[in-house]
């Protein structure tokens, strides 16, 4: 769990900004849409297969 405190004159805006680069940072979101709908593991090894090929075609 992220947590921002507001500083003494830093606007909301500011704030935010700086909640939106922490949990991007972290990692929060994409974790999130990873896990948002069940995949089998099969699905899984041919996702983490095909990252792997795109990855060493760019090298």
């Amino acid at each position: 769990m992220s947590l921002v405190t507001l500083s003494e004159g830093e606007t909301f805006e500011s704030m935010l900004r700086r909640f939106t680069k922490k949990v991007q940072q972290e990692g929060i979101l994409s974790e999130a849409r990873r896990r948002e709908h069940f995949e089998t593991p099969s699905v899984r090894r041919k996702k983490k297969a095909a990252a792997k090929r795109r990855k060493s075609a760019r090298s």
